[in-house]
Parts: C-alpha cells; sequence; structure tokens
C-alpha cells in the first residue's frame, strides 16, 4: 500500500471515528440531575407495558396511535420492564422525540436477563441507539426474597455485579433499579454501583415526603420510577363512589404529579404508572376485572387497593381518561430545564 493511500485510509478512519462520536447520545448525571447530551432532562415518563385484549404479551402493534398520544400529552419518556429487542419499534420511539428507560429482569428464561448474563448481549446491541435513556435492573424485587433463596442479599450483590459489568462495555448511560418504597441499609451499602435509584412510591396522593426522607440515607439521585393511581374504587370514600371512578384517578394524579413538579429539584422526574390499562393482571384476558394484589399497595388512593386492571391514563381502547387530561396539562406545562 501506497504511503498517499495510507494516509487517505487514515483519514477516513478519523473521519469516521469523529462522526460516530458526534452522533452518539450521552446521558450523564451532574449534581443529582440528569443530563442529556449537555442539556438538563426531567423525565415525564409513563410506564408502558402493551397487552392487547385477549392475551397476557405485550405487543407494539398499536405503536404509532400510542406514541402520538404521548406526544400529545407531554411525555418524554416511556419505561419498559423487559427489552425491547426490535430495532424498528425503538427507531419509531426515538423519532417521536421519546426516550425509554430500558428495563432488564432477573430470571427470564435466559431471555437477556441477569442470571445467565444474556442482558449484556442487549446492551452490547443497543448501546448506541438514541432511543435508549438509561438502563434500568429489576422491579422492586426487594418485596420478593423469596425469588432469591428467601435471602434478599443474593439479589444485592448480583445486582451491583450486574450494574459493574454495564459500566465496563457502557459508559454512555447510567445504571439504575427500581426498589420498592425507600431502600435500606443493607441495599445502600451493597448496592454502591448503583448511579440512579428508581423508587416505586405509593403514598396516598402525596409523595413529597420521600425526597426529605432520602436525602437523610443518600446523595445518590433519585427518580419516581412507579407513581399514581387507579381508576377503580372498592369502596366509596373520599366522597368518590365506588366503582369504576376516573375522577378520583384523575385527583390524585394531579396531587401526586403537582407534588413532584414542585419538588423538581430534588429528583430527576417520575415514570407515571401506567399508560394503558392491562386487562391481564387479574382476572379472565378478554374483559376487565376489578380486584388484584401488589405488596404494600395500601398507599394506593383513595380506597387503598390496586385494583390492577384500572391503571392506565387511556383504556384498553385508548380511549382518553380524566388522568390523561391531567397529565398532559401538568407535563406540557413543565419545562425539562
Amino acid at each position: 500500500m501506497s504511503k498517499r493511500l495510507i494516509i487517505i485510509v487514515l483519514a477516513l478512519i478519523s473521519i469516521a471515528s469523529c462522526t460516530t462520536v458526534v452522533d452518539s447520545q450521552v446521558v450523564k448525571i451532574y449534581k443529582q440531575q440528569l443530563v442529556l447530551n449537555d442539556s438538563p432532562y426531567f423525565i415525564k415518563g409513563i410506564c408502558y407495558h402493551p397487552v392487547p385484549k385477549g392475551s397476557t404479551q405485550r405487543s407494539f402493534n398499536n405503536l404509532t396511535a400510542d406514541l402520538a398520544l404521548m406526544v400529545e400529552a407531554g411525555i418524554n419518556t416511556i419505561r419498559v420492564y423487559e427489552p425491547i429487542d426490535d430495532v424498528t419499534v425503538l427507531d419509531e420511539i426515538e423519532k417521536s422525540g421519546i426516550k425509554v428507560i430500558m428495563g432488564f429482569g432477573y430470571n427470564q428464561n435466559g431471555n437477556f436477563d441477569i442470571l445467565s448474563g444474556s442482558f449484556l448481549n442487549y446492551i452490547k446491541t443497543y448501546k448506541n441507539h438514541k432511543a435508549i435513556l438509561f438502563w434500568e435492573l429489576g422491579n422492586e424485587y426487594n418485596y420478593h426474597p423469596e425469588w432469591f433463596n428467601n435471602d434478599i442479599k443474593n439479589w444485592y450483590i448480583s445486582l451491583n455485579k450486574a450494574v459493574d459489568s454495564i459500566h465496563k462495555i457502557d459508559t454512555n448511560h447510567p445504571v439504575a433499579t427500581a426498589h420498592g418504597e425507600l431502600p435500606e441499609k443493607l441495599a445502600l451499602t451493597i448496592c454502591s454501583s448503583i448511579d440512579i435509584w428508581g423508587i416505586n412510591v405509593y403514598r396516598w396522593d402525596n409523595p413529597e415526603s420521600l425526597f426529605s426522607e432520602w436525602n437523610s440515607i443518600s446523595t445518590k439521585p433519585i427518580y419516581l420510577s412507579e407513581a399514581g393511581a387507579d381508576s377503580y374504587m372498592t369502596i366509596s370514600k373520599n366522597n368518590f363512589k365506588q366503582g369504576e371512578n376516573q375522577e378520583a384517578q384523575a385527583v390524585a394524579t394531579k396531587n401526586i404529579l403537582q407534588a413532584i413538579i414542585n419538588s423538581k429539584d430534588k429528583s430527576m422526574g417520575v415514570a407515571l404508572f401506567s399508560f394503558t390499562d392491562g386487562w391481564w393482571k387479574a382476572g379472565e384476558i378478554d374483559i376487565q376485572n376489578s380486584g388484584g394484589w401488589a405488596p404494600n399497595s395500601s398507599g394506593v388512593p383513595y380506597d387503598g387497593t390496586p385494583n390492577e386492571e384500572y391503571w392506565g391514563i387511556v383504556d384498553i381502547d385508548r380511549n382518553k381518561k380524566k388522568a390523561y387530561n391531567v397529565v398532559k396539562q401538568i407535563y406540557t406545562e413543565t419545562k425539562t430545564k
């Protein structure tokens, strides 16, 4: 190879490298706040697990319509509970201007899970995709020590090792976990590598006390990985009638989101639970059932009961509930900076 050709090849390599750097997305943490490509980023999020009628499996067949509703509502982030292994789905999400908090489970039969280590294959494949905001490991596993030989310490050790493994292959995205309520000292001590603590919080209609409590135990950044209310009242309470009750959900959603926005400098934001109703959770999969149960759920407004199939801000046919309009008003009026 001639000297001139070598110079040309090296120049092309250099240009390609520069292009990669320019096109890459960098998500960092600065003073407990999220920064996306040098701009502050506040999570105005929604939890998204779209399971259609008559199914128990997630489907993105309605993605285009869902994204349109999210954009209209001012949602900038979706939180998913399992990886999206479809680049066309991620491309469409990214083109809509929405980012993804990508979640991984511990034991998913080797399907991009932590137990098998296959989650790292996913991260290697998709770490440069612009839809990714950050990675998240587990969802309130602290309520399930039975999954870890009845010793939750086993989960925390696995979690911290998984975070370290991610840090070695991806320096452009932080790593979070979603913990049920505030973590205890054991979790904070063992999981020292966690970049962001997601906290699933159901404290009636005001989670504001969480922030001062968190600051007393940790200097790490947090976001509310779940918060919200369902649209069914098991009993009549707080002047809300028993039965399907969108007004109760709307009032609680407004109070919850306003409390978070009022403490905007104390967290990275929130992923409201959830986008659409899930008919697969509490009974027959082709009809909507009241009832259902979730750990540590007595704080669900306003009846203390998590009616698991009624949490959407839209119903399963994508009709807007009253809570949708609340989310739209608050999110569109809240600046990300």
